[in-house]
């Protein structure tokens, strides 16, 4: 057997594809895209901020180019694209994406247009106070540190985050099987909410959301979700917040007027935003908007110009809340990586407990750390005051013995350090060897260390210490700081209560609705004439066509017994063929398109089924909303729905496929909202085969040899619902229908 097939090893492809793959998947959860519950970062951001830290680009000194940083990022650190480092580190600068930005950018780091920055050897940067705060007691061993991807140097796994960075600044990413999408929020209403969990351990949600109230955006905006919906969504972790743009109705005079928006909801793109509402206009959808026009600096104001001085503001913005992003919907996701690491969805009073207990541990490490210090310099101070009180003996054993070390160990009985000290003392110090300063200075550690033993032996005593800090957070970022004022306000809106007609949103104009054989719907444009010859796909022809309006609705029943409902303005037009009904509607596979027309208000229909069975119902019972329709005729299994005529008229005529006509009056047929309804006509074979509405004293009509005849004679057939009726005139059409 040669060397190479020896190092041949079988492997199942499943097993390894399943074993590799999850790998893949943990390594982009946990080192990429989700970001970590105690400071709110994830693995390229803290790496940006530690190399930031290392290169002392702190908020008082100088800015460096963008591509030192992440040189430094990416050959230390991140061994990943510069490109994606530098997107990063861009988006940390950018107050329109950022709450509380983290890195202070000198040069064109984009913008809220959507525009890209400039290359990072045109930028600059330096860390921002808060990210300052963010690393506070980096160097007091608050943390642990591991070692970077090539061994050569050490990186924090987490940061100490004096400020609770997850919730203030938020976060989004995408992993392998899950995300995460966590809205900004105030700084001084998170810390109202911490201190609250730290007095009352137990707080409930509903206590918690009251002192956080809800998101707030960098860019403004006002949220209109009722309370209850935000509780909701911060019990579970999981949730929607609508945004909404701040407007305001600017007076011109002479009773005109124009909007001006002001703000817009979060992560919208201002250019694309004005693009799609000039478009809007350009296109007619929305016929009461005249103009848009930007006329922003360093604040946003969107002008809106209204058709006249009319048009009713709020309605014009409703309008334009339900058709582009100045209405937005934040999803939000609490999705992160708790302290073991383990991904999870968290409500927002787990993500608190998370964020307190990580600042317990880094007040222990940290106090923990400075014990160790007060220790070791109370060790080196006792030393000196030993060596203040026999200067001149430790002077003489230097000068004269060979191994003065030990012999001031064994002379004075010092330790090895305090020894060490001793030595290593400059001639020059001597002077300084100051005992009441070497007192005061043992007196004022030997305080310390015993307040930092109380702290690190009184759960309360830590407790205090850390709301203390949180208080001093609160003071130094909160409210009255232009960086802490909150941006997003809050309101509820009832949309119900607001009467937006589809004349204040589409453009009225004559349009003819063909609906082909096939199932294909399109309009075009104007009354055609209905006996027109249109175009069709090869075994394709028309089924029906109507005459509509744009703002009109187009009512489809089809043969299960539903009525569907589209607006004339959603239905394709163009010199195409149009789109299958079945895209727009819920038209099952097996059942067909009965009748299509343009209801009128307060209009009744008689609906009925092959088998003779039928009632009328009134428009208001069919108008429905979703595209699964309304099912208003229950039909037997083996029957269907084959007719829908409007009633106009006091007489009803019904013919079956026996070609026996009956007539009766119209009153006879129940008007009811849902059912089977009532025997229309007795079979004994076949069913029904058409219906006629009339007045009784114009008659019915029908075709007879190229013409119309008439009769106004009804003695013949006159009877009652449910009877059998008598066989039709002669010439009657051998369709069985009183017209083709």
């Amino acid at each position: 057997m040669s060397s190479a097939e020896e190092k041949i090893t079988e492997v199942y492809l499943k097993e390894e594809l399943s074993s590799r793959y999850l790998s893949y998947a943990m390594s982009t959860i946990v080192s990429r895209s989700l970001p970590d519950v105690r400071d709110g970062l994830k693995p390229v951001h803290r790496r940006l901020l530690y190399a930031m830290r290392q290169l002392h680009l702190d908020p008082k000194s100088g800015f460096k180019k963008c591509a030192r940083v992440v040189g430094d990022v990416i050959g230390k650190y991140h061994p990943h694209g510069d490109s994606s480092v530098y997107g990063a580190m861009c988006r940390l600068a950018q107050d329109f994406s950022v709450r509380y930005p983290l890195v202070d950018g000198q040069g064109n780091f984009g913008n809220i247009d959507g525009d890209s920055p400039a290359a990072m050897r045109y930028t600059e940067a330096r860390m921002t106070e808060f990210a300052v705060a963010l690393m506070d007691g980096l160097n007091e061993n608050a943390v642990d540190f591991i070692d970077t991807y090539d061994g050569e140097e050490q990186e924090p796994v987490v940061m100490p985050s004096s400020v609770p960075n997850l919730l203030c600044n938020g976060s989004n990413g995408i992993a392998v099987g899950m995300a995460t999408n966590i809205p900004p929020h105030n700084l001084a209403e998170v810390c109202d909410a911490l201190l609250l969990m730290i007095d009352k351990p137990e707080s409930s949600i509903e206590s918690l959301v009251r002192k956080l109230k809800g998101p707030d955006f960098p860019t403004g905006g006002i949220i209109v979700d009722k309370f209850s919906a935000i509780v909701d969504a911060y019990t579970s972790g999981k949730g929607s917040f609508r945004v909404r743009s701040k407007w305001q109705k600017e007076d011109l005079g002479l009773g005109q007027y124009q909007i001006v928006i002001t703000e817009i909801p979060y992560q919208v793109i201002k250019s694309k935003l004005i693009e799609r509402i000039a478009q809007l206009v350009i296109d007619k959808k929305i016929p009461l908007l005249a103009d848009i026009r930007d006329e922003s600096a360093q604040d946003i104001r969107i002008i809106l110009e209204p058709k006249n001085r009319n048009v009713d503001a709020q309605v014009l913005m409703e309008i334009l809340f339900k058709e582009t992003e100045l209405e937005t919907k934040f999803n939000m996701n609490m999705n992160v990586l708790d302290s073991d690491g383990v991904p999870r969805v968290m409500s927002i009073a787990e993500v608190c407990r998370e964020y307190l207990n990580h600042r317990v541990k880094v007040l222990e490490r940290r106090s923990l750390h400075r014990l160790q210090k007060i220790i070791a310099r109370l060790e080196i101070l006792s030393g000196y005051l030993i060596a203040y009180l026999n200067l001149d003996e430790i002077i003489r054993i230097i000068r004269e013995e060979d191994e003065p070390k030990d012999q001031l160990i064994a002379r004075f009985a010092l330790s090895d350090v305090q020894a060490e000290s001793i030595l290593n003392m400059k001639l020059r110090n001597l002077r300084k060897l100051d005992e009441a300063e070497i007192k005061q200075e043992f007196a004022d550690l030997s305080e310390d260390k015993k307040s930092l033993e109380e702290l690190l032996g009184s759960d309360e005593l830590r407790w205090r210490k850390i709301a203390e800090e949180i208080r001093l957070v609160k003071d130094k970022f909160g409210k009255k700081t232009s960086l802490g004022a909150r941006r997003t306000e809050f309101a509820e809106v009832d949309i119900d209560n607001i009467d937006i007609s589809i004349e204040a949103r589409v453009e009225k104009e004559p349009i003819t609705v063909i609906l082909s054989q096939k199932g294909w719907i399109r309009a075009m444009k104007g009354h055609l004439p209905l006996s027109d010859e249109f175009k069709f796909k090869d075994d394709d022809g028309l089924l029906m066509a109507v005459h509509a309006q744009t703002t009109d609705k187009i009512v489809i029943f089809d043969s299960s017994g539903k009525f569907f409902n589209v607006n004339a303005c959603d239905i394709p037009t163009g010199r195409g063929f149009g789109q299958p009904l079945r895209l727009m509607v819920d038209v099952g596979v097996n059942d067909d398109v009965v009748d299509m027309f343009v209801p009128s208000s307060q209009d009744s229909y008689l609906i009925a089924s092959k088998s003779g069975y039928g009632f009328i119902v009134d428009e208001h019972h069919f108008i429905a909303q979703t595209r699964q329709g309304r099912k208003i005729m229950n039909v037997a299994d083996g029957d269907r729905a084959i007719l829908c005529k409007k009633v106009c008229g006091d007489m009803v005529a019904f013919i079956g496929d026996n070609r026996k006509i009956l007539v009766c009056k119209i009153e006879e047929v129940p008007v009811i909202a849902r059912g089977r309804g009532v025997c229309l006509q007795k079979y004994k074979d076949g069913g029904l085969c058409d219906i006629q509405i009339f007045n009784e004293k114009d008659g019915f009509s029908f075709n007879r040899s190229g013409g119309t005849a008439t009769e106004t004679d009804l003695l013949s057939w006159l009877g009652h619902r449910a009877q059998v009726g008598k066989l039709a005139p002669f010439g009657f059409p051998k369709s069985g229908k009183f017209f083709k």
